[in-house]
């Protein structure tokens, strides 16, 4: 099959205005060898500079001998890097073929390099982007490797899996409560080993409420005569049915997960050991143990990464394996080698304050908006702590009564991503401060906050206790 490609002629670059050089006639080309790709869903725009070739500017379709192609037609007029927009998932093969083809790939966010308003065509779009990186005006988006790529596609589907449990969660509530059998009001989970026998009973064809009761496990509090009470409504043939489907759903996508897992404990087996003297324990909590909870991985998924990085992410109060894991896959092991010290890595996360400066004043200091799948994860382990009685957790509640839920999350994120930095670079084990360590030393430092303040007012601090006076 022959590549589709196209060429412009006259009238087509008529219509693509040229790049007014005026705007860059002060700045030196830090990359002359540069390429423009405009990214779409079934062309793809490339721009090289002129003189390379009699029509620098060609249209490519979006099959695999078309990307070669494209590779092809690069090589031929001398092009070292290239730069493209990270467009859905459509620049993922793009990226892939240039990159084997020996091409230094750039992927940029789309929101860096706004063209000029006014002139916004395809053709137009990937000529500003090389200008643009031809005197080094964008900056890359952060991609792991390859292997840190394959665990991440595993672990993002799975998270999607996730996702489909909870709909259907949601639909066998939906077809509960149509028949009045209020099961949600006396057991916390519908979904735990009592909700789930009391449904498929019902799905067998069990309609007596005190035969219901009596499957309840003993850890539940409600009594077998308020759960028959519950259980008593009014079972339409159509409702059940619709239960039906969302249990048979439920479990179907409950088997994909255990099958996703087996591939990605494969992957992760693969991974050398970067803790002296331990060895894979993944085999230690065997698949369908009593231990694991509903969702968790089915191997021991906190062993195998303590194991790969190094340190256990899950000592850190809030941060569970489920977290540690997303952090993994997302960015690997080696965040030094893409983010030289902790402050560009929690500017990355959008954790830090982004502060406007106008006129010599701070207009706004509110953090950056963002889908960061890490930034999200560790805001989740934040709010986890909101009744733990580590550091951390003091730490939380104190943001939360001075600034509220929202700020308190983003601050102790913060500072949990400044712990994960620290001990993936360094190899530093977390060592747990205590709640009545951290009371201590914030009310010293209190204190002397408040001794410096009595000091450049002329007064003292009296303890209130001994009458000690005490000193600035």
């Amino acid at each position: 099959m022959a590549a589709t490609t196209r060429k412009w002629g006259a009238r087509g670059r008529a219509k693509a205005k040229k790049v007014d050089d005026t705007i860059f006639e002060s700045l030196e080309p830090m990359y002359p060898d540069s390429a423009g790709i405009d990214i779409g869903s079934e062309e793809h725009y490339v721009s090289v500079p002129e003189g390379r070739d009699e029509e620098p500017v060609r249209h490519f379709g979006c099959l695999t001998p078309d990307l070669e192609a494209m590779a092809k037609w690069l090589k031929e007029c001398r092009i070292r890097t290239v730069v493209m927009e990270s467009t859905g998932v459509y620049w993922v093969p793009v990226y892939r073929v240039l990159q084997d083809a020996g091409f230094e790939v750039l992927l940029v966010d789309a929101h860096h390099a706004k063209s000029v308003p006014g002139r916004k065509t395809d053709v137009w779009d990937s000529r500003w982007l090389r200008k643009l990186h031809t005197f080094g005006l964008l900056r890359g988006c952060f991609i792991p490797p390859r292997d840190i790529q394959t665990i991440r596609a595993y672990w993002r589907h799975r998270a999607s899996l996730v996702e489909e449990c909870a709909e259907q969660i949601q639909l066998m509530q939906k077809s509960l409560e149509q028949m009045n059998v209020q099961l949600a009001k006396v057991i916390t989970d519908i979904s735990g080993v009592t909700g789930m026998a009391i449904i498929r009973a019902i799905i067998a064809g069990e309609r007596d409420p005190l035969v219901l009761a009596g499957l309840k496990n003993s850890r539940i509090r409600s009594s077998e005569e308020t759960i028959a009470k519950a259980l008593t409504g009014h079972y339409s043939e159509e409702h059940v049915f619709t239960l039906e489907q969302a249990v048979q759903a439920y479990d179907f996508f409950q088997q994909q997960m255990a099958a996703c897992d087996v591939k990605a404990q494969a992957c992760m087996a693969q991974f050398e050991d970067r803790k002296p003297g331990s060895g894979s324990n993944a085999a230690a909590k065997p698949s369908g143990s009593k231990s694991r909870r509903k969702n968790q991985p089915h191997f021991d998924l906190a062993g195998e990464l303590t194991r790969i990085m190094g340190v256990d992410l899950t000592k850190v109060p809030g941060i569970q394996a489920s977290v540690a894991q997303t952090i993994f896959s997302e960015l690997g092991f080696d965040l030094a080698r893409y983010f030289p010290n902790e402050k560009r890595f929690c500017s990355w996360l959008t954790a830090c304050p982004n502060n406007r400066i106008t006129g010599g004043r701070v207009r706004s200091s509110r953090t950056r908006k963002s889908r960061n799948r890490v930034m999200d994860a560790l805001r989740i382990a934040a709010q986890a702590l909101h009744h733990s009685s580590s550091a951390l957790g003091a730490y939380y509640r104190r943001m939360r009564a001075r600034l509220g839920a929202p700020e308190a999350i983003t601050a102790t994120a913060h500072k949990l991503a400044r712990l994960v930095y620290r001990m993936l670079v360094h190899g530093e084990a977390y060592v747990e401060q205590g709640q009545a360590a951290y009371e201590a030393q914030y009310q010293e430092q209190s204190v002397r906050r408040l001794q410096k303040q009595a000091a450049r007012m002329g007064y003292v601090l009296v303890a209130q206790t001994t009458g000690e006076l005490l000193p600035a």
